[in-house]
């Protein structure tokens, strides 16, 4: 299976044929199927006082801090992964 995004959705590429998958509303089997690496987390945090943003690999092993969310995307998209915010 290929992976890749094309505005803004994700592009499953499975036995020849793409489907394209809403990231807000993928199953279970799609969401393995884009594995740890490929997707990664931004969460609202509070550090020492201080607002943050956390970046977390999709199971949850906390990769990284940023002072804002827009930082924390453009790391995540320099690392070809996929960010998804959390609320």
């Amino acid at each position: 299976m290929r992976i890749t995004t094309q505005n803004g959705q994700v592009v499953l590429q499975a036995d020849h044929m793409p489907v394209t998958a809403d990231v807000r509303h993928l199953t279970d089997i799609q969401m393995r199927a884009l594995g740890v690496s490929r997707v990664a987390y931004i969460k609202p945090v509070i550090v020492e006082g201080e607002g943050a943003f956390a970046i977390h690999a999709a199971d949850g092993t906390p990769m990284a801090l940023t002072e804002d969310q827009d930082t924390a995307i453009e790391a995540i998209l320099q690392h070809e992964m996929i960010p998804t915010l959390l609320h």
